[in-house]
């Protein structure tokens, strides 16, 4: 089965957490502390394998979670960081963020990866807080959370060569005489429901990739049909032969055949348009063809036109060459997908802003990344974790903040799951 679009959640696993412990060995009465650290958690990473070609993988399972890293132990033993969990998918996945639509990786080539979720820092042991004021720290940190993201993966089909057109026009059976392509094909409109893939041999020991990309409608590039899920896979090809039943055997007219469908693929991508063409006039083994096909060169110029007829093979091994020669000439990154710096990037002030204050009546609620960070790592156990979790507050300049905001003694400040009472 043929999927080319999914939805899935990736959650990385957190870092183990620091261990508080003392050594304990013979003749050495005082001891210091010897808590060793947590092990990393385990990141989730997209690998794109040549061997797939639909993500149907993901469509019974949509929560992938990696192991957390190990927790730290006495006498300065870290914890063992997690393995990381690998996800296949095709080459020519898109991945994008679920919730702003952000291109975050393409990946286009066998063997490239990407880090979907970032597996969390073991959390530090207790002998990384020992001090002069304080040589026996009795806490330790728990790892950071790892990342939690939902992700869209799109597939877009990497093939030299596209065949356009509308339903029923003849491109499944075209696929099917110049490569070992096996389409469904019957006599009614869209029997192709999803792209077919074949390699194209020439004699010479040349081949290409050509894609049977299902019938066009009017309307597609505005989602009608399955217009938005057909015309994607148009955007990788690197040539593009645009079929055409110009014997016209439905009643249908191929010079408006021919300009509804340039018209879909323009509004859809404009990118399309300055890909080559080559026009296939399909069959021709019907009567009155050949009338037709005049009348059409005469509306429809500046294209390579080959008269063929996939019902019975005939032309079809001029066009192929023809689009191998056209193929030569097209550059390789012509199907890379652009990637704006700005789409991932956050403004200077986002970056800088580490907590936010939300005020409600005379209670205010301390926000933000940085500070759910700070909350998981500690232990609050611990009342000398405690303390630092409020020192280190202070230090980012929280208090500042809730000063301005309008807090007096006895305002209550909420953190999480922690209240607390404000003194100036």
């Amino acid at each position: 089965m043929f999927y080319d679009y999914t939805k899935i959640n990736v959650k990385a696993g957190d870092g183990g957490n620091g261990c508080s412990a003392f050594r304990r060995e013979k003749f050495v009465p005082f001891g210091g502390p010897a808590g060793g650290d947590g092990g990393r958690g385990g990141d989730i990473i997209l690998r794109a394998d040549s061997g797939l070609r639909t993500l149907v993988d993901f469509r019974y399972q949509t929560h992938y979670k990696a192991d957390r890293g190990e927790h730290g132990e006495g006498s300065s033993m870290h914890g063992k960081n997690a393995k990381e969990l690998v996800l296949r998918v095709p080459v020519g996945t898109i991945v994008k963020d679920s919730e702003t639509g952000k291109v975050l990786a393409d990946l286009i080539t066998p063997g490239q990866e990407f880090i979907a979720a970032k597996g969390g820092r073991g959390g530090k042991g207790n002998k990384h807080f020992k001090s002069p004021k304080n040589t026996a720290p009795t806490f330790a940190e728990n790892g950071d959370m790892g990342e939690n993201r939902w992700l869209v993966l799109e597939l877009k089909l990497l093939a030299d060569v596209g065949l356009v057109g509308f339903p029923n026009v003849g491109k499944s059976t075209i696929i099917s005489q110049v490569s070992a392509a096996k389409p469904k094909i019957a006599d009614y409109h869209f029997t192709t429901l999803s792209p077919n893939l074949g390699l194209v041999k020439l004699e010479q020991g040349e081949s290409f990739v050509m894609a049977d990309i299902p019938g066009l409608i009017e309307g597609a590039a505005e989602g009608a049909g399955l217009g938005h899920r057909f015309l994607r896979h148009t955007e990788r090809t690197k040539v593009l032969i645009h079929v055409l039943d110009i014997s016209g055997s439905e009643n249908r007219n191929p010079v408006e055949d021919f300009h509804l469908i340039n018209k879909e693929l323009e509004k859809y991508s404009e990118k399309l348009t300055k890909r080559p063409m080559i026009i296939a006039a399909n069959k021709m083994d019907i009567t009155g063809a050949d009338e037709k096909l005049e009348e059409f060169k005469k509306e429809v110029t500046g294209f390579d036109i080959f008269p063929v007829s996939a019902a019975t093979g005939e032309g079809l091994k001029e066009l192929i060459y023809h689009a191998y020669r056209v193929l030569e000439s097209v550059p390789d990154d012509i199907h890379l997908e652009e990637i704006q710096e700005d789409q991932v990037k956050l403004t200077k002030v986002e970056e800088e802003k580490q907590f936010y204050i939300k005020k409600d009546g005379n209670v205010f609620f301390v926000l933000g990344d940085e500070i759910e960070r700070l909350y998981h790592k500690t232990q609050f156990s611990s009342e000398e974790a405690m303390l630092r979790f409020i020192k280190i507050l202070e230090g980012m300049g929280v208090v500042d903040e809730l000063r301005e905001k309008g807090a007096v003694d006895g305002d209550t400040i909420v953190v999480k799951d922690i209240e607390f009472d404000f003194l100036d």
